[in-house]
């Protein structure tokens, strides 16, 4: 499974590393995420969703959790 927040959309970023005699080598950058359990209000589902931290804050702020 891919590592992607289903809220923003954030994803796995791949940038060099430099070292002091400035050589590159490629590395990752992981979002921070989570499995959060979100229950629909309107049908009264629950979905598990794979959120970022961002994510999170953002449905908070919604008032979906």
């Amino acid at each position: 499974m891919a590592r992607v927040c289903e809220v923003t959309g954030k994803k796995t970023s791949v940038w060099n590393r430099r070292s002091h005699s400035m050589r590159k080598t490629k590395r990752k950058f992981y979002p921070n995420l989570f499995y959060k359990n979100i229950k629909d209000p309107e049908t009264g589902l629950v979905y598990r969703v794979r959120v970022s931290a961002k994510g999170l804050r953002t449905l908070k702020k919604k008032g979906i959790i």
